[in-house]
């Protein structure tokens, strides 16, 4: 026969790790003389989107001055030069290499960052080198590769 009285319990439970960091939890093993581990995790507790990093000092130390390398002047007035050899305006010469006028602008101009895939397809679509020692000189497309 059995009795529905007793119970036997197999297993203790161990309490779940948010009641164990809850502030009741913290204050009752302080009490009791445990050692209580607490950090302050870095940005915790902030509604910050964007955070300094750490090492701001470091970079308000810094005395060199950081910039984007440019294309140089004689790359924007080549080209100027060879857009104008085909009679393009530079929105035309934007839209035959798919991509924005002021693209073009910016590179004519001197203020465009250097972008190889970018030169390339102005390469191809004005006819002249644009990089390496030969800048300046007729494009040599590969056989079988017509000029559109």
């Amino acid at each position: 026969m059995s009795d529905w009285d007793t119970v036997t319990v197999l297993k203790k439970r161990a309490p779940k790790a948010s009641t164990m960091k809850s502030e009741q939890a913290v204050n009752n093993a302080r009490r009791s003389g445990a050692a209580v581990d607490t950090q302050q995790k870095w940005g915790a507790g902030s509604n910050k989107q964007h955070v300094a990093t750490k090492n701001t000092a470091k970079l308000d130390r810094e005395t060199e001055e950081l910039r984007h390398e440019h294309i140089s002047l004689d790359i924007g007035k080549l080209i100027q030069q060879g857009r104008q050899a085909r009679n393009l305006s530079q929105k035309d010469l934007a839209t035959k290499i798919n991509e924005k006028p002021q693209v073009i602008t910016d590179y004519e101009a001197g203020r465009g960052l250097p972008n190889n895939i970018i030169l390339g397809k102005i390469e191809r679509a004005i006819g002249l080198k644009l990089r390496g020692k030969d800048r300046g000189k007729p494009v040599q497309l590969p056989p079988g590769k017509g000029n559109k």
